[in-house]
């Protein structure tokens, strides 16, 4: 008699413990957790379309990670294709646009100077042994949600190792960070000074504060006050020199530049730019003030995508951190368009190898 007092099968045990199944000549790993040599033969189809869909599941998940379909792999690079030379190829080297492809190993060479370049050559995508549906997948997660995405849960949604999607994570979060050093900010911007950190117990409050990250925040708003654009920049401290430094690089000149009474902000003017400063106190008072609606309303959402995102984040991470939530404000308008944008930039941006991904940052 069977565990369940019927009759039991007494042959559903070929699939022993031990024994792999393979599927496209990939190894399933399944090693028999459904089998059972005494179950009833009531249950056996229950169990067998149990231990089927674990096939099925398994096949899936194996096909994403190595792409066995093939068909987005050529879609993927078709894509690319495009957006790196939507006229056509043109060699890297010498401008040229005749050329000849080497199909096997996936190169183009340039009929007049014979350089030899491939479709990621030269890009953030330089190197990759991923394939490109993965990265337009990471793409899709990291500029689809306000509140951003941290490398953990990025892992668990692309199916890769926390290894991998760390590096994703970070060099899509440069090409964010190259591309938001382009474009100062015009006409009216609204400035602030901000930290990144939690609260401590004991030691001292607010500006100065150890153990947090300075940064700048700008905001270019409309005619009624309205944010259209930020930029979010990093200091070592607040100093004069350090505002005029980061001014004139995120602020056009000439523009009309608002900020509180702080005395570093003095610094503005010295950028070329006209500046306005505004006696407003402290306390809570100063973060409902009228003139600083946007910029605080901009900080508080950084506070809280980051609050409900990360747990905690390297310091010298910080500028990267700052540029991704500033990259998808800036264009949270049209979200289709996020990730062909950034694929666009990414083909635009060099490489960044893991040695550099993992060094500091310079400040300003």
């Amino acid at each position: 008699m069977g565990i369940f007092g019927d009759e039991a099968i007494t042959g559903f045990g070929e699939f022993h413990v031990g024994t792999n199944l393979r599927e496209g000549g990939v190894d399933l790993g399944l090693r028999g957790k459904f089998v059972d040599a005494s179950l009833p033969v009531r249950k056996a189809f229950v169990v067998a379309e149990m231990f089927l869909a674990e096939v099925e599941k398994v096949i899936r998940r194996r096909a994403r990670r190595h792409c066995l379909t093939g068909d987005r792999t050529a879609a993927g690079r078709e894509a690319l294709m495009s957006w790196r030379w939507p006229g056509g190829f043109e060699c890297p080297a010498c401008g040229g646009r005749a050329y000849c492809e080497l199909g096997k190993r996936s190169l183009w060479q340039c009929n007049r100077c014979h350089t030899q370049t491939s479709l990621t050559a030269g890009t953030i995508f330089a190197g990759t042994k991923l394939d490109l549906a993965v990265w337009f997948r990471a793409m899709f997660h990291m500029t689809q949600t306000k509140q951003g995405i941290s490398a953990l849960e990025l892992s668990r949604r692309i199916d890769v190792s926390y290894n991998t999607a760390w590096k994703l994570h970070h060099k899509l979060r440069q090409v964010m960070l190259e591309r938001e050093l382009q474009k100062p900010l015009e006409g009216r911007v609204e400035m602030d000074d901000a930290y990144l950190g939690g609260a401590r117990s004991g030691g001292k409050r607010g500006r100065g504060s150890p153990g947090k990250v300075p940064f700048v925040a700008a905001v270019e708003t409309t005619s009624d006050g309205k944010a259209r654009r930020v930029k979010l920049r990093r200091v070592k401290r607040f100093t004069r020199k350090a505002i005029k430094a980061v001014t004139q690089r995120i602020v056009a000149p000439g523009a009309h530049v608002v900020t509180d009474g702080y005395r570093p902000f003095n610094g503005v003017a010295e950028a070329g730019c006209e500046h306005q400063p505004i006696i407003t106190g402290s306390g809570r008072k100063t973060a409902r003030h009228p003139a600083f609606r946007a910029v605080n309303t901009v900080l508080a959402n950084i506070k809280t995508a980051i609050a409900s995102t990360f747990r905690s984040g390297a310091k010298k991470h910080a500028p990267r951190r700052l540029a991704e939530f500033a990259w998808r404000f800036n264009r949270r308008y049209d979200l289709t368009a996020m990730v062909p944008r950034l694929a666009w930039v990414a083909l635009r941006t060099p490489p960044m190898p893991y040695r550099l991904l993992t060094l500091a940052e310079a400040h300003g």
